[in-house]
């Protein structure tokens, strides 16, 4: 069951046609939420974001829109699913609505939720290689509109392809001025010694939940030094680690970059703390 305008439909139920501006121009935007028996992880953020994104698009915010009422519709949607008492990934798609070409007849919006199971309920280190290239066929445009999950992604898609076609299991995204921006999936951490630094919103990286959590734990401790600050590509080869973040998988160490391979003690342990940051919540 999805739901669509607050209305739950069956998965096989057409929903939308050839016209819808998402299919026509990618204006849409999505925000990606975990949630653990019914318990939304962090709520607040994904609900401000999802806001001051909607600003950005110049998109037309409903009266209904509120954080309540948006909190019991994925509740409802889970419920319908038989999701309510498990793991699941919730997506809330908002488009805008009606005509026009490249110029929209309207700037009013209609908004989907879909969600689906996942296996664990906390964060865990995947014990697997994660193995990563630079993608280096198309670049990002550092702004603001990089911060902004829309669902034009072609970046992200054609890097992904990319991935698979050479056995990667990711790839790192550049701006035009060459710097390390994100991976495909989540935000880019670079850890040599103490000093933990990951690429500023200036640079287009995506504003990522997940990133602002770990910003704020690597903050409140006196083991690690934070930077937000541009990474070059020399750097990684440097790094003692790199991880890559998301609200989904939570962190994920890279193992290799082309001949370096790393360790995870420093994700592991952020990884404990995050955890316990999910449980206070």
């Amino acid at each position: 069951m999805v739901n669509f305008d607050g209305e739950l439909y069956s998965d096989e139920v057409v929903l939308f046609d050839g016209n819808n501006r998402a299919f026509r121009y990618g204006d849409a935007l999505f925000e990606t939420i975990r949630v653990v028996n019914s318990k939304i992880f962090f709520w607040e953020p994904h609900y401000l974001r999802l806001m001051a994104s909607m600003r950005i698009l110049r998109m037309e915010i409903p009266m209904t829109f509120t954080m309540e009422y948006l909190k019991e519709e994925i509740e409802r949607t889970l419920n319908a699913n038989d999701l309510d008492q498990t793991a699941a990934r919730v997506r809330i798609t908002v488009f805008r609505n009606g005509n026009g070409l490249y110029t929209p007849d309207s700037n009013e919006v209609s908004w989907l939720i879909d969600c689906k199971a996942l296996d664990s309920g906390f964060y865990q280190i995947a014990e697997k290689d994660h193995e990563v290239e630079l993608f280096k066929d198309h670049y990002l445009v550092a702004g603001l509109l990089g911060t902004v999950k829309s669902t034009n992604r072609i970046i992200n898609t054609l890097a992904g392809v990319f991935a698979q076609e050479n056995g990667y299991q990711n790839c790192l995204l550049l701006n035009h001025d060459k710097q390390v921006t994100e991976a495909i999936n989540g935000n880019l951490f670079v850890v040599k010694g103490n000093t933990i630094k990951t690429p500023p919103l200036t640079d287009g990286c995506i504003n990522g939940i997940m990133r602002k959590q770990l910003i704020d734990i690597i903050g409140k401790t006196d083991e690690f030094e934070l930077s937000e600050s541009s990474v070059s590509p020399f750097e990684l080869q440097k790094a003692d680690e790199l991880f890559i973040t998301n609200v989904i998988s939570g962190i994920t160490p890279v193992t290799r970059y082309r001949k370096k391979q790393y360790g995870n003690s420093v994700a592991s342990k952020l990884l404990g703390r995050l955890n316990a940051v999910v449980r206070l919540t």
